[in-house]
């Protein structure tokens, strides 16, 4: 066998909706935790966001916040410290504003990793007969990959924004658009996004 055998394409459907994964203060508040050093995501996101609002496409923000001590978040909550800045309604869990949540635009917390674990994300999708999910948000190795994953596996077309997604390292940021690339969806860039949208 010749070639390399990952990274068909798969098609950007006719029924798209935008995800904005966790798009929170305490990703871009200097000095916090998870700070990922760059607000360029943020501003594509932005950018993605505007387009889809005139597109009419359906539009699901995520954000993650926790009961007292955690208690909702098990082991991952244990895991991963800086966690428990997103215990209750705190300032760093707020959505940027720059990605507000506009009338009639679903919000969804989350306590894991992927948008659709333990929420009603992928029921919302099927019921609004979309068949392609474009993906921004942070971080490129975390949430991001989770989500997407757990999108081609419901059967929707992932669509990463290269731009639109960050990360707090170049080096998983890069390496798991790689790899996203190669089995779990498509990654595409702003620009044609955007144009696909307006298209």
């Amino acid at each position: 066998m010749t070639g390399n055998p990952f990274g068909r394409s798969l098609p950007f459907g006719e029924r798209p909706a935008l995800v904005l994964v966790d798009l929170m203060r305490a990703y871009f508040e200097p000095g916090a935790e998870l700070y990922i050093g760059s607000r360029a995501c943020l501003e594509s996101a932005a950018r993605v966001l505007a387009a889809a609002r005139v597109a009419g496409i359906p539009v699901i923000h995520t954000r993650v916040a926790f009961g007292p001590d955690g208690v909702d978040g098990g082991l991952f909550f244990r895991k991963v410290a800086p966690l428990r800045h997103l215990v209750g309604g705190g300032p760093l869990g707020a959505l940027m504003p720059e990605v507000a949540p506009g009338p009639g635009e679903l919000v969804i917390v989350k306590q894991y990793a992927s948008a659709f674990f333990g929420t009603t994300l992928a029921s919302t999708l099927h019921a609004l007969r979309v068949d392609t999910l474009v993906v921004t948000g942070v971080s490129t190795s975390g949430c991001v990959r989770a989500t997407t994953v757990d999108a081609i596996q419901q059967g929707f077309v992932p669509i990463v924004v290269r731009q639109a997604v960050g990360d707090r390292d170049p080096r998983p940021h890069e390496a798991n658009l790689f790899d996203i690339q190669a089995k779990y969806g498509e990654v595409w860039e702003e620009g044609d996004v955007v144009a696909r949208l307006r298209g």
